[in-house]
């Protein structure tokens, strides 16, 4: 059974950010999208009567990968409504690429950014250990005879691996990651 009065998906995963004036002589105010953004700045006013037009945009509240998201790709006036289109339209996976490609990596974000513009590979584990191991098991390193598997040296694999790869906790999720 289905519940037509159901509210779509971008609904429930609602973030709150606040815009913060720089002049100080005006209060700041808080929004959820970026037409509502575009009707309170439009009608701020300091306390003089002058509109105010610079804003520091601070996350307050929503899901800890939308936070994450935020803290990567930085919150300004020019990129809030590209922000609340990633909230709404991409799948947790891609949010985490843009955030390790953009915010570890050194990539930029702007108005055309899609997480396909990054090859990133992204497992979510624990250690390079683990990642050695997986590795291992899928055959990466070739057939290893069973007698054999005992005398592998998975941390110096992870040490080596450490070398291409790197460890980073998004959303309270451990993952390890590799970019090209």
């Amino acid at each position: 059974m289905t519940n037509e009065n159901a509210l779509p998906l971008r609904y429930l995963r609602a973030v709150t950010l606040h815009a913060q004036p720089y002049d100080l002589a005006a209060t700041g105010f808080y929004f959820e999208t970026a037409e509502e953004y575009q009707a309170k700045a439009a009608a701020l006013r300091n306390d003089y009567g002058d509109p105010v037009e610079e804003f520091e945009i601070q996350f307050i509240d929503g899901e800890a990968i939308d936070c994450d998201l935020a803290k990567a790709i930085g919150l300004y006036q020019s990129t809030i409504a590209q922000y609340f289109d990633a909230v709404e339209e991409w799948e947790n996976h891609d949010k985490r690429v843009v955030i390790i490609a953009v915010g570890e990596c050194g990539y930029s974000f702007d108005a055309s950014t899609q997480p396909s513009d990054f090859d990133v590979d992204i497992y979510e584990l624990d250690t390079m250990r683990a990642l050695a191991e997986q590795f291992v098991d899928e055959g990466l390193f070739g057939d290893i005879p069973e007698r054999l598997q005992f005398y592998i040296d998975y941390d110096a694999i992870a040490r080596d691996l450490s070398l291409d790869y790197s460890e980073i906790e998004i959303a309270g999720t451990s993952l390890i990651y590799r970019s090209a």
